[in-house]
């Protein structure tokens, strides 16, 4: 599974720790959107006027990348989002690297409640070859696992060709329950296809899981 967002949020970070001695200060302001499947993670940085020293960008970037490879939400990795970083201020005497990434990570987690999260799962394409007596059973069993149905083709000898689009989470087992529906005639071969949003129902029970 994966994590991402469907909608743009803005949130702030802050981390301000006073002991005795040097403290600690970090403080961010961010913008999250979501990218195209596949996109990856982007950091941008449009701080002017030096409201955050250069120094300390990085140190931002680091925190927002950290977060998001341990996730947000259900601690799944995050994937296609890009976090712009717009502003912020510093301590001249108590910011510092470690102030800035802890910022940065509380910018993310914050944004991200706010985001419409959303949990993602790999879908894969699916062949089946089966004896055309057993159709029926085997379209069923699919939509059974949450699958589409895309095509069905015949080929030689009444074999017909039924394509899938299957959840992966689905597919566990399935090599068995083909083998006992068509007595060990038919076939399969799977592959990655894409990542999608998985169903609420589901979503729920992760988050729930994982929390």
């Amino acid at each position: 599974y994966r994590e991402s967002i469907r909608k743009k949020a803005g949130a702030e970070g802050k981390f301000i720790r006073q002991t005795g001695g040097r403290g600690q200060y970090g403080h961010v302001v961010i913008e999250m959107e979501p990218l195209e499947r596949g996109a990856g993670i982007e950091f941008e940085n449009k701080v002017v006027g030096g409201a955050i020293p250069r120094e300390f960008i990085s140190s931002v970037e680091k925190g927002v990348r950290n977060a998001f490879s341990s996730g947000l939400i259900a601690s799944y990795p995050v994937v296609d989002i890009k976090v712009t970083l717009l502003d912020g201020s510093f301590h001249a005497v108590d910011s510092s690297d470690v102030a800035f990434q802890i910022a940065g990570s509380y910018a993310v987690k914050e944004a991200i409640k706010k985001a419409d999260p959303s949990i993602l799962e790999p879908l894969m394409d699916v062949e089946v070859e089966v004896p055309e007596n057993n159709v029926g059973d085997v379209i069923s069993d699919l939509n059974s696992r949450r699958g589409k149905i895309e095509k069905i083709e015949t080929g030689k000898n009444n074999i017909q060709h039924i394509k899938a689009v299957v959840p992966l989470s689905d597919m566990f087992g399935y090599s068995t329950t083909l083998r006992s529906m068509t007595q060990g005639r038919g076939i399969y071969t799977m592959q990655f296809l894409r990542y999608s949003d998985v169903p609420r129902q589901i979503f729920d029970t992760l988050v729930a899981e994982r929390a």
